[in-house]
């Protein structure tokens, strides 16, 4: 799901002509793990934030059930109990909270200017982008009957609760390799299910998963549905779609990974800064900062890497300091 989104083409006037136009100090754009632990640390700092959540509000882990790898935690926590201690930290500093969805941005001058909903503008000394990153998914029903149930698009998150059963990962680049490496130290079987008939992944990660026992390569095959009663039992596989050859089979599995990459909720924001081709922000190395000064990014915008809770927070805490001391150097 993209939570910010550009105007659509034609839409110029309404990016000129906003409704209603408000000045702040600091602007957080995202409500995840680095959205607001950025305005904990910007309220603590006296920047009085002002916070639009985007269209999930709590980011990507509000669709996670339990998380027992953020520190803090020690009998484990869901993902929406844990975004909304979060929530309720921030605004006890006085984080100002509002709903909205990102729609153009104008870091031509200063003020530095972001538009929600087409209708507000928001003007800022300082901006901290957090709008996270959208797993890519293959489309079928099944993904969202059973998201939180069997289907996951992280394997660090949610390997742990499949240890000692089968399982399956979609992808056959790097990223899905890694994931079917970890989740074989885990778990009894993984399945490797990709399209082609060769991996993308680097020679040492294809070397890797080809020399572990426990990982089945299914070449040549889509998965075409998920079944089962209370969660994930198995998956309709397809080999060879469309050939003669075709063939459609189930598998046995307990949990489905996709591994087929994630977009960056960056595209209301590019025409001001630099990107990776997959729309990652680049940040100056060792710091959140931009190419434009005052805008800072953190979390998994900005993240091709980790794209963890811990991780995502860690750079929300770095973002906000580093806005502070940019204010500070402003006079």
């Amino acid at each position: 799901m993209q939570l910010f989104k550009p105007l659509e083409t034609g839409s110029e006037e309404k990016k000129q002509t906003a409704d209603v136009t408000e000045r702040v100090k600091c602007l957080i754009v995202g409500s995840g793990p680095a959205g607001y632990t950025a305005a904990i640390y910007a309220a603590r700092a006296n920047l009085k934030p002002v916070l639009y959540t985007g269209l999930q509000q709590g980011g990507q882990l509000t669709t996670t059930t339990e998380v027992e790898n953020f520190p803090g935690y020690p009998d484990g926590v869901t993902g929406p109990e844990m975004m909304e201690d979060m929530r309720k930290q921030a605004e006890r500093f006085g984080t100002d909270i509002r709903f909205g969805i990102a729609t153009a941005s104008d870091f031509s001058g200063k003020p530095l200017k972001v538009t929600f909903d087409n209708s507000i503008a928001i003007e800022a000394d300082v901006i901290i982008i957090a709008t996270g990153a959208t797993a890519k998914y293959l489309g079928i029903p099944a993904e969202t009957k059973y998201a939180g149930m069997g289907v996951s698009a992280c394997a660090t998150c949610d390997g742990f609760f499949y240890r000692g059963k089968d399982v399956a990962v979609v992808g056959g680049g790097d990223t899905a390799c890694e994931e079917a490496s970890y989740l074989a130290g885990l778990c009894r079987k993984v399945y490797l299910i990709l399209r082609r008939d060769v991996l993308r992944a680097s020679k040492p990660m294809q070397h890797r998963v080809m020399n572990t026992p426990n990982i089945e390569i299914l070449w040549k095959c889509q998965v075409e549905d998920l079944f089962g009663i209370q969660g994930v039992e198995g998956a309709i596989v397809v080999r060879g779609k469309g050939t003669p050859e075709e063939e459609k089979f189930n598998i046995s599995i307990d949990g489905f990974f996709l591994a087929i990459g994630h977009t960056p909720n960056s595209e209301v924001f590019k025409p001001w800064i630099d990107t990776d081709e997959t729309g990652y922000i680049n940040t100056e190395p060792g710091s959140t900062r931009t190419r434009v000064p005052g805008v800072f990014a953190a979390g998994d915008v900005a993240d091709s890497i980790y794209r963890q809770a811990v991780t995502a927070a860690g750079s929300g805490c770095k973002a906000a300091i580093d806005a502070e001391r940019y204010l500070t150097e402003q006079g």
